[in-house]
This record gives C-alpha cells, structure tokens and sequence, in this order.
C-alpha cells in the first residue's frame, strides 16, 4: 500500500515558539494575516499579543465552540472585507477549524456542505498558520475541519488538501492556564485520535509511528496535566503528543468514535472531546475483537502491559484504564452531563445514520450497521 503523506510545510515546535510567528509569516512571504480566534483569547490577552508580534494585525474574534455554518459565514465575511493573505488561527480546534473552512470558501466559494465527505478537495485556500492553546486536536497539523450544518445540524466532516495549514506553532507554554476540564476534554480527545489512527484501516507505517509516539507521551501525562496545570513536564509532553495524534490520524484516519462522537456534539451541544471520552471505553470494546493485535500494541505504548503478557491480557489492560481513566478524570455519561433521555433515544436513528454518512466508521476494524450503532448508543447511556 502506498500512503499519501501530507505535513505543514513548517512546524515550530517547543515552548517559546509563539514569538517566532512573525519570523515563520515572513519566510512565507506573507504579510497581512487576519487574526482568527475566539473570545476568551480577546479576554485573556493572548489575541493582543499576537498583534503585537504580528504588528497591529486585524483580529476577527466571533469564533464559537464547535464551530457552525452560521459563525463560518461571519468570518467569511470579514475575510473577504479585507485584502488579507492568510490566516493565522489562535485557540482551539474551534477557531483552528473555522480559520481552515474560511479560508477554503474565501478562494473557491459555495457553502460548506459541498465539501463534506466523502468529497475530497484540493483547491486554492488562504494559507492557515495554527496556533493550538489546547492539547487536544491536534486540528494545526491535520488535513480535516469539521463545521455543523446550522440548518440540518449535521456535524461536517470535510477533508482534503485545501484544509492543511501550511504552518503550525505549537508552544506548550500557550496551555499552562488551562483548566482541569478543559484539559481532560482535549487531552481525551488526543489520546482517541491516537488509537483510532493506529487501529484504522488506513493504517500505515508512517502513521503509526506517530500514533504510538502520541499514546506514551499521553498516557504518562494527561493525569498529571489534569491535576496542576502548572506542570510544566506534563504539558509539553501532552502538547507534543497532540500535535503527534493529529499527524497520526490526518494520514490515516479516525473510526468509530469520531463518527458516533460528531452527532452528538451536533444535538446536544456536548464538547468534542467529552463525547469522545463518553463513547471511548464502549467503542473500543466493541471493536477490539476485529484487531486485537493492534489494540494491544496500543496498552504497551501507554505502559499497561509489557511484552510478556499475550495479547488478550493486554486488551483487557487497556479497557481497564479507559474505564479508569474517564473515572479519574470526572467525565459524565450522557444522563449525568444533562442530556434528556427522551431525545437521546429519539435521536438515535437519526444520529446512527449520520455516523455512517461521516465515513468515519468505515475506517473501523469492526464495521458497523446503523443498527450496531444504535446498540452501542444504548450502551453507552446506560453506562
């Protein structure tokens, strides 16, 4: 098999690196960036920093969690206000994955649901510059973007070329304020994009050893982030693996639980990488039997087994710790974060059918039907 390999052109990589975005723009030969973030780096002053860097460059600041049609189209009006020649994405995914929609529409226009999957494209875009300040991700290194359809409330996958920024600033120094929450979400969020790349079908030699490099670096750090987020070590350890676990899955693919994780984010306004986190344990679970060599590689990447133990018992070391790890990391099931069990349920088909149309679960050891999703939907509530 032969892989298709796509990177960021630059990556900057290690604490300190955010003032260096000046210098990676100008090695690009840019120079009227666009500031695309959210509200919260308005508040805490990392957007006035960047301008600072960056010389008074314009911020477009009306970026939303879990990013929509509706708040796309906002910033695409204000790029086209503008003679901008790139963006530079500061925040999280959201932003990330705004700034990389945005800047795909600014130069081939349309509307977002034309570059669902599986749609590929690799048409102009504005160049992206990503600067993740979450752990998690990984959206800086990745060839996706993911935008809900304001009117159907469908969670878009969209993939291609166009959407790789051509640059990624990845400064752990950006994380230290983040909170528990926060950190658990992402960090969950990272760990996933790390075993769904290692245990997809797409799976390739190029991408595994990213995946398994992101899962050890995860795995010994995410408890200790979550629990001082002052922790230098562990935060540098989580960012990297981050940005690994994005490079993993952009040249692979994520599976099941990316697709079950996207409906329910759409519906019930659940974060990304809390839905992941919900649905992680039962996932792996179900698909372990249909590759349970490459699950068990994953429990001896994160230290839950060693060499000598079979792979049955390394399967069931890493079910343990999934199940142990949403315990340590306080993650509530559907029911406990507030979520209506009349709609849950009602929605059921409706989110199954959404999950295949991702394409995502196709890229599953074990395949599902609807009807498997449904039961794992199921599962997962009573959980």
């Amino acid at each position: 098999m032969i892989a298709a390999i796509a990177l960021p052109g630059i990556l900057r990589i290690g604490g300190g690196a955010f003032a260096e975005t000046r210098a990676v723009l100008e090695s690009l030969g840019l120079s009227r960036p666009l500031i695309v973030t959210d509200p919260m780096m308005v508040k805490f002053g990392l957007a006035e920093r960047l301008q600072g860097l960056l010389g008074g460059a314009a911020v477009f600041s009306d970026t939303v969690p879990e990013p929509d049609t509706d708040a796309v189209d906002r910033a695409r009006a204000a790029v086209l206000a503008g003679d901008y020649d790139c963006l530079v994405a500061l925040g999280g995914g959201s932003p990330i994955d705004t700034a990389k929609a945005v800047a795909v529409l600014a130069k081939q226009g349309g509307r977002m649901r034309d570059y669902k999957a599986p749609a590929q494209n690799s048409g102009p875009a504005l160049p992206v510059i990503g600067i993740p300040t979450t752990a998690g991700t990984g959206s800086e290194a990745t060839r996706f973007t993911v935008i809900t359809d304001s009117e159907t409330h469908e969670k878009m996958l969209c993939i291609g070329q166009s959407f790789l920024p051509v640059a990624a600033i990845v400064d752990y120094e950006l994380t230290l304020s983040k909170p528990p929450r926060l950190t658990a979400d992402t960090g969950v969020d990272a760990l996933t994009h790390a075993i769904e790349a290692y245990v997809s079908r797409r799976a390739n030699p190029f991408s595994d050893g990213f995946a398994l490099n992101a899962m050890r670096a995860i795995a010994g750090h995410l408890r200790r982030a979550y629990r001082d987020g002052q922790d230098r070590a562990a935060r540098e350890a989580m960012m990297l693996g981050a940005t690994q676990a994005g490079i993993a899955f952009s040249n692979a693919s994520v599976a099941l639980v990316h697709g079950m994780s996207r409906p329910i984010g759409a519906h019930f306004h659940v974060p990304h990488g809390l839905s992941n986190a919900m649905l992680l344990p039962a996932v792996t679970a179900y698909s372990a039997p249909a590759a349970e060599r490459r699950y068990a590689d994953c429990a001896r990447a994160m230290g839950l087994a060693g060499s000598d133990r079979d792979d049955a018992f390394a399967v069931a070391a890493l079910l343990d710790e999934l199940r142990a790890l949403n315990r340590d990391l306080a993650v509530p099931g559907p029911r406990a974060y507030g979520i209506e069990e009349a709609a849950w349920f009602r929605l059921l088909p409706l989110m199954a059918q959404q999950a295949i149309a991702s394409g995502s679960p196709a890229n599953n050891p074990m395949v599902p039907d609807e009807a498997a999703i449904q039961a794992l939907y199921q599962q997962v509530w009573a959980e």
